[in-house]
């Protein structure tokens, strides 16, 4: 039931001036009154007072509808209808002491009552009160015995208490109601197999294979059971029963590998061998068989030639995905082959799958490790095709075109990767998406773009250093904001305190703000921490000491950023001024 807030007050408020009435009649239930006889006249009072308060229910007006239920209670003590009612708004209220109070008295004054009884079960269910369900809901299937929702509660609950005998019962009771199936004879055997009873177990099988002969999925299932209970001898006699039927059943054949494997290791691998390489068997299968193959290969004497000769084997057959090349790369992998060898392997995953974004991505990976962009970006721009949704590859094409200096394609492929932004996108990508767009937008001369970009990147990774530093410079080169630049550009400087770059940064903000002495303290740190710093910094540190009236040591460096090739128009004249001159 959905109540506004302001209907929910109103109910509250109603609670509150009449706390003890509903309650009160509850207990006094529970102390075992007895039933009230109405006259004629006590009757009709009451059934007019409890239809207008499903009448104002059904309106809305469920502050007025439980006034009015309160009063068909006291009209009425023993009225199992008002009882239920009630406990629909105690419900909502979220007092379950009282809901379940009411909706007990509803059922215990109307035994027969299946709507009751079924509410009542239901509670003390959402309650995790599995033993009073349970009794509810034997009262239920006392009415109603050939009800299989009832039925079928009734198996959980039995089972949530290992109720194992009552468990089988209710499935035999569904099996005479709805006919035998595959689920009541499955769901019988696991009964069986927890109660330790083998031999009910088997029959149950034995039933569904005598049922459905020509389903040999039975008759595997159980083989394995017979392997299971360590009865090898009729394992096998009823595996090689199945294989005669159907030479290539492929879950036989992994049951007998099973079997082999403990007892006859060149038939084993013989048997391994065939179910690798024949067409029928699914990928998911050989890629599980060549994992284990793997692992027990490791453990004994690690012969990495004879495993690779096993996997191409398997590759020589037709492949319908990408799954076994990976495979075979993630062995390579292992045994630190060749990174060309490895990616070769995924190139040919990538020729059967094209869509297989892992072959892909770790691919570009070893790509972008050669600092070949070109083809990162051809390996890059067909996965956005494939996989319009994976970012991953928006990123790798744009990055390659950034560090090629490419910017306007860098834009138009992040562009396109942004669209593709949702709730689960990996932050770290998504930051560096907006702080290189930001980046490309400055450059352009677009600072509102810019620091739009750079506000987004902080939204999705408020600690990336490269973002905070670059939008806290560009804002103090425009004085605008001084005290946001001078918050972002001490995260910089306390995650990494020895970044010359950041520090220089945070020393030229502090100066745009007038703070000259604490400007001079971190510009020296900069500079003890990078002696090749570039010619703009080594002006800013001129600055700086001019504004802190050490003339000699400003001109040094200001001689210094002019010999080190300074651009800066006004650095001449700074010199020849002997003090710094605002631009």
């Amino acid at each position: 039931m959905n109540i506004t807030r302001k209907l929910l007050i109103a109910v509250l408020a109603c609670i509150a001036a009449v706390p003890a009435m509903a309650s009160n009649a509850v207990v006094q239930q529970e102390q075992g009154d007895t039933a009230t006889t109405l006259t004629p006249d006590e009757q009709r009072r009451f059934e007019y007072f409890f239809l207008e308060a499903i009448n104002q229910q059904t309106e809305g007006n469920l502050s007025a509808a439980f006034d009015l239920f309160q009063h068909a209670l006291e009209l009425n003590p023993n009225s199992p209808e008002t009882y239920y009612n009630l406990a629909g708004f105690y419900i909502t209220l979220q007092n379950d002491t009282l809901a379940g109070k009411c909706f007990e008295t509803a059922a215990r004054l109307a035994p027969t009552n299946t709507t009751y009884l079924e509410k009542l079960g239901q509670f003390y269910i959402n309650s995790k009160d599995y033993p009073k369900a349970i009794t509810a809901y034997e009262k239920l299937y006392a009415i109603d015995r050939n009800n299989p929702d009832i039925i079928t509660v009734m198996l959980q609950l039995y089972g949530s208490q290992n109720d194992y005998d009552k468990m089988i019962a209710m499935l035999d009771r569904l099996e005479t109601i709805q006919g035998s199936s595959d689920r009541i004879s499955l769901t019988k055997m696991q009964v069986y197999e927890q109660q330790g009873k083998k031999r009910e177990e088997e029959n149950v099988l034995k039933d569904l294979i005598a049922k459905r002969p020509n389903e040999l999925g039975y008759s595997v299932m159980y083989g394995n059971w017979l392997l299971r209970n360590d009865r090898t001898k009729e394992a096998y006699k009823q595996l090689m029963s199945v294989l005669r039927q159907e030479p290539k059943n492929v879950p036989a054949r992994l049951s007998l590998l099973d079997y082999y494997n403990t007892r006859d290791h060149a038939k084993f691998k013989e048997l391994l061998r065939q179910l690798l390489t024949d067409s029928e068997t699914p990928s998911d299968t050989k890629v599980t068989l060549l994992r284990q193959a793997i692992i027990n290969n490791e453990k004994q004497d690690g012969d990495s030639v004879a495993m690779m000769n096993l996997i191409d084997e398997v590759l020589q057959q037709p492949q319908k995905d990408g799954q076994i090349y990976l495979l075979k790369a993630g062995y390579m992998l292992l045994h630190q082959m060749p990174e060309a060898d490895i990616d070769s392997v995924y190139v040919k995953a990538l020729e059967v799958e094209p869509d297989n974004t892992s072959a892909r991505v770790a691919l570009l990976q070893d790509i972008w490790k050669t600092q070949n962009y070109d083809k990162v970006i051809a390996i890059s721009h067909p996965g956005q095709e494939y996989n319009p949704d994976e970012m991953v590859f928006y990123y790798f094409e744009g990055l390659a075109h950034y560090m090629k200096k490419e910017n306007d394609q860098t834009l138009e492929v992040f562009q396109k990767g942004v669209t593709q932004i949702n709730k689960d996108s990996d932050p770290d990508i998504v930051a560096d998406f907006y702080a290189i767009m930001g980046d490309i937008y400055h450059e352009k001369g677009q600072d509102s773009l810019a620091f739009a970009a750079y506000d987004k990147c902080l939204q999705w990774k408020p600690d990336n250093v490269g973002a905070l530093n670059n939008y806290a410079y560009y804002l103090s080169e425009k004085n605008e904001k001084l005290e946001k630049a001078e918050t972002m550009s001490r995260k910089t400087i306390d995650a990494e305190p020895n970044n010359s770059t950041f520090l220089d940064t945070y020393a030229w903000i502090l100066f745009m703000e007038g703070k000259y002495a604490d400007a001079k303290t971190y510009i020296d740190r900069a500079i003890e921490n990078d002696s090749t710093l570039s010619d703009v910094v080594i002006e800013h540190a001129g600055d700086i000491y001019s504004m802190n009236g050490e003339t000699d040591k400003a001109l040094e460096y200001w001689n210094k950023a002019l010999q080190g090739g300074s651009g800066s128009a006004l650095l001449k004249r700074k010199i020849e001024l002997k003090k710094y001159i605002k631009e």
